[in-house]
């Protein structure tokens, strides 16, 4: 079974010493890093983001988008409309980011080139 922590609870002295540990406390999840490359542009709706994330469940990403909102990494605004919308925005500290995803998506790239020759 996949254990979800919330680590937004987590007083400053009781972080890793590791500033790589405390990145990946926060980003660690595969979807959670999929939900900042999707959010980068700008706001998404709940059902673009379980669309263009793929095999992703509903309950795995409702769960991870409310860990990312108390972490403080997007906010959820809900529209009090029939059907309900659902809106995700990436905060400042989300979209601080993206140097991350940046350097993971040209890392990428890299390797994918890299094994494409073999």
């Amino acid at each position: 079974m996949n254990e979800t922590r919330d680590f937004s609870a987590i007083p400053a002295q009781e972080l890793p010493p590791c500033p790589v540990e405390t990145t990946l406390m926060l980003i660690s999840d595969r979807w959670k890093v999929l939900i900042l490359r999707d959010l980068m542009p700008g706001t998404k709706r709940f059902g673009e983001l379980k669309h263009s994330i793929g095999r992703v469940t509903q309950k795995v990403l409702t769960a991870n988008l409310r860990e990312m909102e108390a972490q403080g990494l997007l906010t959820r605004k809900v529209y009090a409309e029939v059907p309900p919308r659902v809106e995700y925005t990436l905060t400042a500290l989300g979209r601080s980011l993206k140097p991350v995803l940046d350097a993971m998506c040209a890392w990428g790239e890299r390797y994918k080139a890299s094994v494409g020759g073999r």
